[in-house]
């Protein structure tokens, strides 16, 4: 059967990465890390402690050979000075006698024997300590090697079957009789495999505190970074549609990350929800605008007439859509870090004064100025200069021909803010009812006056005062009586020498 060339292959294909995109190796782990290096400086540490502790045992079974050694010389030196025999209660004429007398008194230690020689090869007897190595094991007393060296030198090394053996001897001439040689021997077999299982115990319990030390800190690392894992899973489930996943904070200092994400998640999703504000909003108050002007310019012909009345409409619309849209974007703006900017110095005298010549100006009402607070405060003024314009602009909407507004500053002492700046506009309208005092502060939201009249306007003039307000740490309170007028005080906190007058600047009377 014969395949043709170009024929299409089914089956298991291989996906190769798309161009420009990396392949992502797997990350080390921090977790690894951390115990890893945890593990290496205690395997070090623990490594240097059995070191340490093996050669110090080590010396000190040498030293501890040496002294005994030492000191059984030195008796066996005072004993044949100063001892005597206990049969004739004088000193010692034979030094098989003398040998013989000393060894019976001595109990030689672990590892210890004792010989005693009397001329050139008679041995007199033997003391041997617990632990010392049996004559079928060792028998010193047969080893040529030894006597020749201990005749050539006072003390030595030797390495035995037995295991190593430190010796020393010494030699006294007995009066009257042969010379008597003393050989003390101590073999360290029995005190280093002491010391060597001390040193296996302890690797051994290093070992285990090792892998302790390793799981605790696998769990313990595991615990600690638990905020960075949250973080890394968070950060790749959360989407622009969706910013509610928040990390549950512990009581540690790594947990500090997960509040800093929780936080910046927090920004982000008021941006969100402000930008998606920006767009609903936008799109609810532009819509009505854009299709009267759509509806007018597809009805309008060619009459002079009725092409002044569309444009004039159209204009109309245009400037109500640039209104709106100059207070979205106000409203935009104070949700930024930025939006007040306050400085020092600001004189809210000159302040005051400032605004009722710029109120005086929206409308044919009664300006007036009841009250100007004294003194200066931190404030940004060109804020405090929009906010008291939209009150002002909101009560002239509210008021006809020849109603008076008025404007009024002061300094007081508020019970939630502290020492406060208060400028109010009061006019004499028809006032708003209890229950759109909340409502009207809302975006778009529109109060229901006791006259029925609907005043045009986009609903965002006092929302923008109420942002105005809040970024001063203050707030907006609506007063006045129904059917008598409305009153909105701007409350602004400042600091607390802010209008206060010392005695020596009073005038006199």
């Amino acid at each position: 059967m014969m395949m043709t060339t170009g024929a299409t292959t089914t089956g298991a294909t291989t996906t190769e990465p798309a161009p420009g995109r990396a392949r992502r190796s797997r990350p080390r782990l921090a977790r690894d890390t951390i115990v890893g290096w945890m593990v290496l400086v205690l395997f070090v540490s623990l490594l240097s402690v059995v070191i340490v502790v093996r050669e110090s045992l080590r010396l000190s079974v040498t030293e501890r050979a040496n002294a005994d050694v030492s000191q059984e010389i030195k008796e066996f030196r005072t004993f044949t000075q100063e001892g005597v025999d206990p049969e004739t209660s004088k000193p010692f004429t034979s030094a098989e006698r003398l040998l013989q007398v000393y060894l019976s008194r001595q109990s030689p230690s672990n590892g210890e024997v004792i010989v005693g020689y009397v001329g050139e090869e008679g041995v007199v007897t033997i003391s041997r300590g617990p632990g010392a190595p049996s004559l079928e094991e060792y028998d010193l007393t047969r080893d040529t090697d030894l006597v020749r060296a201990a005749e050539r030198s006072t003390s030595g090394t030797t390495d035995t079957p037995a295991g190593e053996m430190r010796w020393a001897r010494t030699v006294v001439d007995v009066r009257g009789g042969d010379d008597a040689m003393l050989l003390v021997a101590f073999f360290t077999q029995v005190e280093r495999a002491e010391a060597d299982r001390i040193v296996r115990t302890l690797t051994l319990v290093s070992l285990l505190a090792l892998l302790f030390a390793g799981v605790v800190s696998w769990l313990v690392a595991g615990r600690l970074l638990r905020p960075v894992h949250l973080v890394q899973t968070a950060a790749e489930e959360i989407t622009e549609q969706d910013l509610t996943r928040r990390i549950d904070v512990g009581d540690d200092d790594v947990s500090g990350l997960a509040s800093t994400f929780n936080r910046m998640l927090d920004r982000l999703e008021e941006a969100f929800r402000a930008e998606q504000r920006f767009v609903d909003d936008a799109g609810h108050e532009l819509r009505t605008p854009i299709t009267v002007i759509r509806g007018h310019l597809e009805l309008m012909d060619d009459d002079p007439a009725s092409r002044e009345a569309t444009l004039r409409i159209v204009t109309q619309e245009l400037d109500r859509m640039g209104r709106i849209v100059t207070d979205l974007l106000a409203l935009a703006t104070s949700e930024r870090p930025d939006f007040i900017r306050p400085t020092d110095g600001v004189d809210v005298a000159l302040l005051t004064v400032s605004l009722d010549a710029k109120i005086s100006a929206l409308g044919d009402r009664r300006w007036g100025v009841s009250q100007v607070a004294e003194g200066t405060a931190r404030l940004d003024s060109q804020r405090i200069t929009q906010a008291v314009l939209q009150l002002a602009q909101n009560a002239v909407q509210h008021t006809g021909d020849g109603d008076a507004i008025t404007l009024s500053s002061g300094i007081a002492d508020d019970p939630g803010l502290g020492r406060v700046l208060t400028i109010s506009i009061e006019d004499t309208g028809p006032g708003v009812p209890e229950s759109d005092r909340e409502q009207i502060f809302q975006r778009f939201a529109h109060g229901e006056p006791p006259d029925g009249r609907r005043h045009s306007g986009a609903g965002l003039g006092l929302a923008i005062v109420r942002a105005i307000a809040e970024g001063h740490g203050g707030r907006v309170d609506v007063g006045g009586r129904l059917g008598q007028g409305a009153v909105f005080t701007l409350v602004v906190p400042v600091d607390d020498s802010t209008g206060r007058v010392e005695p020596d600047d009073q005038e006199a009377p």
